[in-house]
């Protein structure tokens, strides 16, 4: 008796027909439906730092990327929940909870970059020749030469 694999399934198949995928693919577009719809209610410089995480229950739980956001939308939450129990998906609606969560990937950033001047450079290029403990020494002047490879 030989072996015979089964035929691949699209992955689009797999999403609607597996039942745990099926589940997951239908939480995930529900949640995508309340963001939509919560974006619609936020100012258009909130609409990155919010998420919704959770409606459940009365209770809508928002991802906001940092705490000058969430002391903002905290301000404003009593017009949002009021905004929002007009929208038949929030029916029910009790509270609202902020969570902050800085994103995992920061954007754009590079590395770090030392600005020196050569007066700074020069100054810690004094202090260094003024200090007896060689790592200390050597680590200043390191940073030194950062205005040196500059200019």
């Amino acid at each position: 008796m030989a072996f015979r694999p089964h035929t691949a399934k699209a992955p689009a198949v797999l999403l609607r027909e597996a039942r745990p995928l099926k589940a997951i693919l239908n939480h995930a577009q529900r949640l995508g439906h309340l963001q939509r719809l919560l974006e619609t209610q936020l100012q258009p410089a909130a609409r990155e730092h919010c998420h919704v995480a959770k409606w459940r229950e009365g209770d809508l739980l928002l991802i906001v990327t940092d705490g000058h956001w969430a002391t903002r939308l905290r301000y404003q939450q009593k017009r949002l929940q009021r905004q929002l129990l007009m929208f038949d998906e929030f029916a029910g609606l009790t509270r609202i909870l902020f969570k902050v969560q800085p994103p995992t990937v920061q954007r754009g950033t590079t590395g770090h970059s030392v600005d020196l001047s050569t007066d700074a450079a020069a100054t810690l290029q004094s202090t260094a020749e003024g200090i007896s403990d060689p790592n200390l020494r050597a680590a200043l002047e390191r940073l030194a030469a950062h205005a040196k490879t500059k200019g």
